[in-house]
């Protein structure tokens, strides 16, 4: 058995918020946002919310019109996408246009890239499903926004003489995990940055816990005295008694809780082949 030392850092990152009395708290989009013209049927799917400066995954169906017929495809099916909104600085999405191959409407993926500021977008479809020149058009539409998130952050040191393959480490807030992030291979001797981006429009106020579990590791990793789950807890403050200022998350101030753990990663090892 050869050790292999894990030294993790845990930060979690809230943001105070601050808006107009006369605005009501902003609800989040619904889940499926859709319109058709002609016989082009179809749908955008995706989050809700997503944390600002980072990327999220969206989905497009479509399928109908002249280029489908009997259930089978006999045309083309074409699609394009761009985002609307006040504040297009740093946003993208990635590919932009493409072909539905199928009449079937395997889903179609794009992930939209968004900007360091906090504000609402749509994303925007348009499809063509033409066949022996005719064409019929539908337009699909997803609203979403973007908010500064609380974030979780972990160091990852591995040891000098010991590699570890990829793992994942689930999320949690309050008992529900709310994410995963991938690990990849550590090579010995390396560090890794882990971190999560929590997109919310603000959490209740009170004592709340984000934990850390290490999946799929197949006993190879551990924190600190054997284990393999590390929380923090931080503290959301009420909102403020005067009715002059509302909450944004994110807005105005941080706040953060910085706790430092020294631990031990033990990693088997069956002569010198890497498992």
């Amino acid at each position: 058995m050869r050790p292999l030392a894990l030294a993790v850092a845990l930060a979690v990152v809230a943001g105070a918020l601050l808006i107009a009395p006369a605005v009501a708290p902003a609800r989040a989009a619904s889940p499926l946002a859709s319109s058709t013209t002609g016989s082009v049927q179809g749908n955008v799917t995706g989050p809700a919310l997503v944390a600002t400066s980072t990327n999220a995954t969206f989905f497009l169906n479509a399928s109908g019109g002249p280029a489908s017929v009997g259930g089978s495809l006999v045309g083309t099916i074409t699609w394009s996408a761009k985002l609307a909104g006040n504040n297009l600085t740093s946003t993208s999405v990635t590919p932009d246009n493409g072909t539905i191959s199928s009449a079937t409407s395997q889903p179609v993926s794009m992930v939209v890239t968004v900007g360091p500021h906090p504000e609402s977008l749509t994303l925007n479809v348009e499809v063509t499903s033409t066949d022996n020149g005719q064409n019929a058009t539908g337009n699909f539409s997803r609203a979403f926004r973007t908010v500064v998130p609380y974030t979780v952050r972990a160091t990852l040191l591995a040891g000098a003489r010991s590699n570890v393959l990829p793992f994942s480490v689930s999320v949690g807030l309050d008992g529900t995990i709310v994410g995963h992030v991938s690990v990849p291979e550590l090579s010995a001797g390396t560090t890794y940055d882990l971190i999560y981006r929590y997109p919310s429009l603000g959490l209740s106020a009170g004592y709340h816990t984000f934990t850390l579990t290490i999946t799929n590791a197949h006993g190879l990793v551990s924190f600190s005295n054997g284990r393999t789950v590390e929380s923090t807890t931080f503290y959301v403050a009420p909102a403020p008694t005067n009715n002059t200022v509302w909450y944004v998350v994110g807005a105005v101030a941080f706040f953060g809780v910085l706790f430092i753990y020294a631990t031990r990663v033990a990693a088997r090892r069956r002569g010198t082949a890497r498992r």
